[in-house]
Parts: C-alpha cells; sequence; structure tokens
C-alpha cells in the first residue's frame, strides 16, 4: 500500500525590514537562490517593494524587500519610507535585519517603535554582518538589549556575504508560516516585469561607477523592449538626472563612463534574460524630480504605477 504524503504545505509573505545599508538585498538574493534586488554600498538603493520567492518542497516563502527605513529627504523618501511601513501591515512574518558591526543608532529604535505599532506578525531579528565583528562575544549583549526590548519570535545570527546555509534561518520562516498552496508557480522567483528589472540593471551599475553626486538623483526607465531577428534583444532606456553637471558625469569625457555603464549593465541584462541585448541609454536632465509628484508617478515610483 502506497504511503500518502501527511506534510503540510507552508506558504506567506515575508517583509525584510531594516535601516539602509543594513545588508537586506543581499540577504534575500542569497535566501532565493537568484539575483533579483540590486546590490551597492550606498544607503537608499532599494526604491521599490520588490518580491523575491522561494518555493520548496514544504513552503512557498515571498520575500518583500522594503526600501530601508530612514528620514526622508523628498517626495521619493517619503514614499520609500511608506512603502517600508505598509510592508509590515500586510505579511505574515517579518525579517527585522540589522548590522550588527555598526554602532547601534536611532534608526533602530524608530524601526522597533513603528513594529510596536504597526505589526501583528512574529519579528525575527537577524543580526547581519557578523564576520566584521572582532570578537564575537559583542554579540550577546546586543540580542540582550534587542530582547529587553521587543518580543522577538527568535534571533539569528548570519554574514549575507558569507555564508553559504542559510537553513536555519528559513526553517524559522516556515514555521511561522501558515498552511496553504503557493501563491505563484514553482519556476517563478520575481514578479517584477523584464522592463523593471533591466532598468534596475542600469541603475545598479551608475550606483557602482559613479560619485556621491549622482546616485539618488538618478533614475531609470526602460521605453522600449523588444525581440529582434536572432533571439536578439533590443532595450532603449532613459536615465534621469536632475542637473546638467549630474549628466556630464553620467557621459564621461568621451562618453567613456557612459560606455562603461552601457557595457556592465548589458552583461547582467544578458545573463538574466539568457539571450544576446543591445542596449541604447540616453541621459536626460529633470529638474528636482525627486520633489515632484508627477515625475514620480510617471517613473513608477508613487502612486498607482508604483511597484510598492
Amino acid at each position: 500500500m502506497e504511503e500518502k504524503n501527511t506534510q503540510q504545505h507552508h506558504s506567506g509573505f515575508v517583509a525584510v525590514v531594516g535601516r539602509p545599508n543594513a545588508g537586506k538585498s543581499t540577504l534575500v538574493n542569497h535566501l532565493v537562490g537568484e539575483k533579483v534586488a540590486i546590490i551597492s554600498d550606498r544607503p537608499q538603493t532599494t526604491r521599490n517593494r520588490i518580491l523575491s520567492i522561494l518555493s520548496t518542497e514544504e513552503a512557498q516563502m515571498v520575500f518583500l524587500d522594503t526600501p530601508g527605513l530612514h528620514k526622508p529627504q523628498d517626495k521619493l523618501g517619503e514614499h520609500m519610507v511608506q512603502a517600508a511601513l505598509n510592508a509590515i501591515k500586510e505579511v505574515d512574518v517579518v525579517l527585522f535585519v540589522v548590522d550588527a558591526s555598526e554602532k547601534r543608532g536611532k534608526g533602530e529604535q524608530v524601526i522597533l517603535e513603528r513594529l510596536k505599532e504597526e505589526c501583528h506578525a512574529p519579528v525575527i531579528l537577524v543580526l547581519n554582518k557578523i564576520d566584521r565583528l572582532p570578537d564575537k562575544a559583542v554579540l550577546l549583549p546586543i540580542i540582550d538589549k534587542f530582547r529587553k526590548e521587543y518580543p522577538f519570535r527568535s534571533v539569528l545570527t548570519l554574514s549575507a556575504l558569507e555564508d553559504e546555509d542559510f537553513s536555519p534561518l528559513l526553517q524559522e520562516i516556515v514555521r511561522c508560516l501558515p498552511e496553504g498552496p503557493s501563491f505563484y508557480p514553482e519556476d517563478m522567483y520575481t514578479d517584477q516585469p523584464e522592463r523593471v528589472m533591466a532598468a534596475e540593471i542600469v541603475r545598479e551599475k551608475i550606483l557602482q561607477l559613479t560619485r556621491d553626486e549622482v546616485p539618488h538623483a538618478v533614475a531609470v526607465q526602460v521605453q522600449e523592449m523588444k525581440t529582434r531577428p536572432n533571439n536578439l534583444v533590443y532595450v532603449r532606456a532613459d536615465i534621469y538626472v536632475e542637473r546638467d553637471s549630474q549628466k556630464a558625469i553620467l557621459i564621461g569625457a568621451k562618453g567613456k563612463m557612459l560606455k562603461e555603464i552601457s557595457q556592465r549593465a548589458r552583461e547582467d541584462m544578458e545573463a538574466f534574460l539568457g539571450n544576446r541585448v543591445y542596449l541604447e541609454l540616453w541621459v536626460k536632465v529633470r529638474p528636482k524630480w525627486r520633489e515632484k509628484e508627477g515625475d514620480l508617478k510617471r517613473l513608477g515610483l508613487a502612486g498607482e504605477r508604483s511597484q510598492y
């Protein structure tokens, strides 16, 4: 007689919150096993609510990598913070990611207060970047202080950059999820359209290659994306900045910087799409776009078209 599989399947949404540059996107990419969120060493890299999906035999975990909670300096910042706050209200589990190598600041306290006010789901505290600690003994007082301030479901320590085995965290997440069927096909690892992913790849290369004057003033929008004969994917994207000086930096002397951005972005797009890519980039000036609600909506960073 054939034995029936009595294992229950779990599924649910997991919000990943924390201060900017806590390593949230790096952690999510490693958990899912695919590069979904862009990575840079600059704070506030993530602007959109990005769904990253991990499907196993026992569960489907849908991670919401949110913008880092910070004090907003413009309307774009306000939308980013609101996206993170909205996420903790709607999910089944929250991962609060903290950079254990940095001195605790006001940002963590603000997040703790928000969790107390807004969150009804179990919260797992993830102390990240422990590879940077000279002595692991310092983790004990950090954990003790956090536990005194919030009833965390559990506390885990790890290095999103260095670790290879994340099974303890994944098992703890599954234990928190309700029983239920999968929300997405098993081979799907993000809900982001190819155009959005292509735009994010270009923005990542800009963040990695340019100076402090440029990164947060940059937005990228794919205007055209279509497959031509011989499976060549044509991508035309506009890069928006706020000042002529920023445009000059992005183009570079004799177009050198823009060429480097394009080459690196094209390589990543080809890996993502599985096809050859012809990438055409244009740099345009749109003064103070981060302060204008209309521009934010046109760029898909606010309102109904937002990816939040």
